[in-house]
């Protein structure tokens, strides 16, 4: 799927680039797959294969180096994708913690080979983790280089929290144990470094905040809002915790109090084959109320065809039923004039108050209802907000904005370490 994590650590890479910075960009697990000029090295460190063979099988933690290359062959991991595996938290808990207790766990081998290749071949001026869950790599590189480290906080507390009890305690155990090694962390948002702090048991004055960016080249704020139909969109995975169902059921209201006036639901992004059954289902309760011809799944987008959904909707809601420490989706829709409805909760409201692209309701189906018809019999007030929107992204969260905050803080790092230049390798999952 398009992940939110590798759009942002692509646009914050290709923002320092343009920065003048020279910039390592390591995919990790699988490939990078981004709706943007994907600028990861052709390299996979920790390929999902050689991880999963050694996590199983002790004869795979033996075999020579030569010979794990053949299962991190892009051919062989993406052909491994199609495979349609399941990504559940409740099924991956003796491997994740595993793969924290790095040295000590059963894929030593391969983040070996990953702090080797770091160390020789790029010897970088600072390194930066992708999130928490690759935090094992850090002891590693501490004791191989004087490179500050540095870890994103961006979103992987639902996993943890999604994993069996036991793994989950000594996940996190095992993640305050490596933030020692850790010299700074970079929240994606004010409401993500206060709850992680608070999780994690590190010091709040640690971790340090970089407000998600988006790549706003090719988005464009419209002329005016689409009223006929009044068109409700959705863009985000499809899964429970992202609240489509919410969002269904808030419809449902809306046209028992609109009944008659044109109107649509349309929904887009990627379907998990576990999460099959959760579509269905919603769309057996659209058909019941007597809504099938106004509600459309679109599927997964490419960044064209995303663009051109987002310049058909009237509003979009996302109504999370977890903090959701990011938005992207809410920046993206927010870039192409289009406002936002969105829960009073994680990072929504610190983004609607930079940006006054949109309102904030209460988490519940009646409320969300509310908010979008009152927009809806509100038109003046949308394009406002559509205005506002458009223009807050462009000033508060751009990648370029985003880049700008990072290079802050790694200089900061980099001289307080007595390290020199302009070198960074991001070793993303």
């Amino acid at each position: 799927m398009y992940c939110g994590s590798c759009l942002r650590d692509n646009a914050l890479a290709a923002a320092l680039m343009a920065r003048g910075h020279e910039v390592h960009l390591i995919p990790t697990y699988t490939p990078t797959r981004t709706d943007e000029p994907n600028i990861s090295e052709g390299r996979i460190f920790l390929g999902g294969i050689n991880v999963y063979l050694q996590q199983h099988f002790g004869i795979f933690r033996k075999t020579p180096w030569i010979l794990d290359r053949l299962w991190d062959l892009k051919p062989i991991l993406k052909l491994a994708t199609h495979w349609s595996l399941r990504v559940d938290p409740a099924h991956l808990g003796d491997m994740t913690v595993s793969m924290l207790r790095g040295d000590e766990g059963f894929q030593r081998k391969e983040i070996q080979k990953l702090v080797r290749f770091i160390q020789a071949e790029i010897s970088p001026d600072i390194v930066t983790l992708p999130n928490c869950l690759l935090s094992g790599l850090a002891p590693e590189l501490k004791a191989r280089m004087r490179s500050p480290i540095c870890c994103t906080l961006q979103g992987e507390d639902l996993f943890l929290e999604g994993l069996p009890e036991r793994y989950r305690k000594e996940s996190f155990h095992l993640i305050r144990s490596n933030s020692v090694y850790v010299d700074a962390f970079l929240a994606v948002s004010e409401y993500y470094a206060g709850a992680m702090s608070e999780h994690l048991g590190i010091e709040r004055k640690k971790i340090h905040v970089v407000p998600l960016g988006i790549n706003v080249n090719g988005h464009r704020a419209r002329n005016g809002i689409p009223l006929n139909p009044f068109t409700i969109g959705y863009m985000a995975r499809i899964a429970p915790e992202k609240g489509l169902h919410i969002l269904c059921e808030a419809y449902h209201r809306i046209r028992q109090k609109k009944d008659g006036a044109p109107s649509r639901l349309l929904a887009a992004g990627y379907l998990a084959p576990e999460h099959r059954d959760y579509l269905q289902d919603i769309q057996r309760k659209i058909a019941a109320w007597g809504l099938s011809d106004e509600f459309e799944y679109l599927g997964e987008l490419s960044r064209t065809e995303k663009i051109e959904f987002l310049q058909s909707l009237s509003v979009l809601s996302v109504p999370c039923s977890y903090q959701e420490p990011k938005g992207f989706y809410v920046l993206e829709a927010m870039a192409n004039g289009v406002p936002v409805v969105q829960p009073r909760k994680g990072a929504f409201p610190e983004i609607i108050a930079a940006t006054g692209g949109g309102i904030l309701v209460d988490d519940d189906p009646g409320a969300l209802a509310e908010g979008i018809l009152h927009l809806w019999e509100n038109p003046e007030k949308m394009a406002e907000l559509g205005r506002r929107g458009s223009e807050g992204v462009r000033v508060n969260f751009s990648a370029e904005r985003m880049a700008e905050r990072a290079e802050h803080i790694f200089q900061l790092l980099v001289q307080s370490t007595g390290t020199q230049g302009t070198r960074t390798a991001d070793a993303r999952r």
